[in-house]
């Protein structure tokens, strides 16, 4: 199948007609509009691309799946959070999270969170649909990660810290706090083996696929995603 060129027609091809590399590019160009976000990840597709491509949608096959229930906290994470010398918040700094995730990136590998995916992503947390877990060492920012909410499939974008093991315990709040109010999967995208270390597991992407189909329209308990204070 050839790759598709996008309009600013609002649609996608099928995930099934990606191309056969196990990446999954399925798409160049369209916007980065909240329509079209909304779209997307709702077909099991997200944007990824470096500054200055064009904007490129993905769909891979494998997918990186993680059930709450199921994220392995090894001792020493276990004794840290039992610990607990951090402070945990949900959606009370979006922005810095995001901006902090593009910052470590550009450090590593160079970043696909351009300018234009934070003015997006912000656009869709204004809108209601994108969410962010933060980590505190008293005021300051440590740790946190954002993705986007379907119901009750949570797709995680990014995640960063500042301190050792910090994230960990943000993906552990989350994990927590999306099972009690109902959340069943956890979208991770890409396996690598530092989130298969965690319990993410590979899965076919017609799997993922069938579970996005069943759970994006089934609800969450209510308050979910409400501004505030977080427990682990």
């Amino acid at each position: 199948m050839m790759l598709t060129l996008l309009d600013h027609s609002l649609w996608f091809p099928y995930p099934e007609q990606a191309l056969t590399d196990p990446s999954g590019l399925l798409a160049i160009g369209g916007d980065l509009s909240t329509e079209r976000l909304l779209l997307a990840y709702s077909m099991g597709i997200f944007p990824w691309f470096e500054q200055d491509q064009p904007y490129l949608w993905w769909s891979p096959d494998p997918r990186a799946l993680l059930i709450p229930t199921e994220l392995h906290v090894s001792r020493s994470l276990a004794k840290l959070a039992k610990k607990n010398p951090y402070r945990f918040t949900i959606n009370c700094a979006f922005s810095q999270v995001i901006h902090h995730c593009s910052a470590l990136r550009k450090q590593q590998e160079g970043t696909w969170i351009t300018h234009e995916i934070e003015a997006a992503y912000s656009q869709l947390h204004q809108a209601g649909h994108a969410h962010s877990i933060e980590v505190w060492q008293e005021e300051r920012l440590v740790a946190g990660l954002y993705g986007i909410s379907l119901g009750q499939l949570f797709c995680g974008e990014s995640m960063f810290h500042l301190v050792p093991n910090a994230s960990k315990l943000a993906l552990l709040a989350l994990c927590r706090h999306f099972s009690r109010h109902h959340g069943q999967l956890i979208d991770c995208q890409l396996a690598n083996p530092h989130l298969m270390s965690l319990g993410v597991k590979s899965a076919p992407r017609s799997h993922f696929l069938k579970q996005l189909k069943h759970l994006q329209n089934k609800p969450l308990l209510e308050g979910c995603w409400q501004a505030g204070a977080l427990t682990l």
